[in-house]
């Protein structure tokens, strides 16, 4: 508990708490409204959802439900009185924050392997794609998120910390039972599977995307690839430096480097903060990617974007599966002009499977001998 001299005791604001609250305020001020905006939109002016948009509308329930604590972090880092909100709400705001984490970079991965399979493989996708085999998806990464962030409230603790006079403050503070292992394990298991692991998958899934659509048939690039790309980037760019701290700290520890590891516990608050505001940059993104739609559709701009996405994506697999069709086309007329040819009719769908597959080992070999 905190003393009683503490009514009239704070302790000074620092230059790194100033700097915090300056994000944390500017991240609730524009990301909870933004992100409540973005879950009306789709709720109330999108009439037919795509799986990117159902996508983008957990994305941001998350980041609306993590910033819902920031106020205790401002009053933490403003008050000067430590923490004053108890044990429980110390590792819950924490476990709310990894869950959100791992729910972003996840529906992420969802997106790019959405977007890999309506390009790579359109006939799978028309067949996944369906309202039963969102809705379990979705709540498999939701449960994976939950349970990747039971290490987070263990590795929390409401300590107390003597000051002058007599006072007694407590704080939040990462503990680890002064273990080594304890700290390597929570650190490395953060970045390899809040990082790593699905980064590669991303980084798998649209290096093959990219490939294909560099193929004549695919020069097109919608609205959906377009944003799915910026919350990827964005999402890189605000939680690299934490996932950078964390592997600079393992290395000092297994190292046994003093002055590393001292380094990175003096980085990890403002890079903390610094994640902390992806929350409030996607809402800022989709503005930015339906700019387009604001003259004409006022308010429900973002419902016209969600739109444009479950368009895009037909388009793309309507693409898909026309290149796949012409290709077939195109070896069945050559192989029909050369039965013509040589007098022996080529039989096409309609015929027999195992003569058909006859008929095109036959005419081959005879092409290649014919002059």
């Amino acid at each position: 508990m905190v003393s009683n001299t503490t009514a009239t005791f704070s302790l000074p604001v620092s230059t790194s708490a100033k700097v915090g609250i300056a994000i944390l305020t500017l991240a609730f001020s524009l990301g909870f409204p933004g992100n409540l905006f973005v879950v009306w939109s789709v709720v109330c002016r999108v009439r037919k959802r795509s799986v990117t948009c159902l996508l983008v509308l957990n994305l941001a329930v998350a980041d609306a439900l993590v910033l819902l604590t920031a106020p205790i972090f401002l009053r933490f880092l403003a008050g000067g009185r430590g923490w004053e909100f108890g044990s429980p709400a110390c590792k819950l705001v924490h476990y709310l924050s990894s869950v959100n984490m791992y729910v972003s970079i996840y529906l992420i991965c969802l997106m790019s392997m959405d977007r890999w399979l309506a390009v790579t493989r359109p006939f799978l996708s028309q067949r996944m794609r369906t309202k039963r085999s969102l809705l379990i998806l979705l709540l498999a990464v939701w449960v994976t998120a939950f349970l990747l962030s039971l290490p987070m409230p263990f590795y929390r603790s409401n300590l107390r910390k003597v000051f002058p006079n007599n006072v007694t403050l407590r704080f939040c503070v990462p503990y680890h039972w002064q273990s080594v292992g304890h700290r390597v394990f929570q650190y490395t298991f953060e970045t390899v599977m809040g990082c790593l692991v699905p980064y590669s998958l991303i980084n798998t899934c649209y290096s093959s995307v990219i490939c294909r659509l560099q193929s004549a048939m695919f020069q097109r690039r919608g609205q959906g690839s377009r944003l799915i790309l910026m919350i990827i980037c964005t999402f890189a760019l605000f939680w690299l430096p934490y996932h950078i701290v964390n592997t600079i700290e393992v290395i000092g520890l297994l190292q046994g480097s003093r002055s590393t590891v001292d380094a990175a516990l003096v980085a990890r608050p403002n890079v903390t903060a610094f994640a902390y505001f992806s929350s409030a940059v996607n809402p800022i993104l989709y503005v930015f990617a339906g700019s387009s739609h604001i003259r004409q559709a006022g308010l429900s701009f973002m419902g016209k974007l969600f739109e444009a996405t479950n368009s895009e994506t037909r388009t793309t697999s309507t693409f898909a599966r026309s290149g796949r069709s012409s290709s077939s086309r195109e070896d069945g007329s050559v192989l029909h002009t050369l039965s013509v040819k040589l007098g022996k009719p080529f039989r096409g769908r309609q015929g027999d499977a195992e003569t058909r597959e006859m008929n095109q080992a036959e005419l081959k070999t005879l092409a290649s001998v014919e002059p």
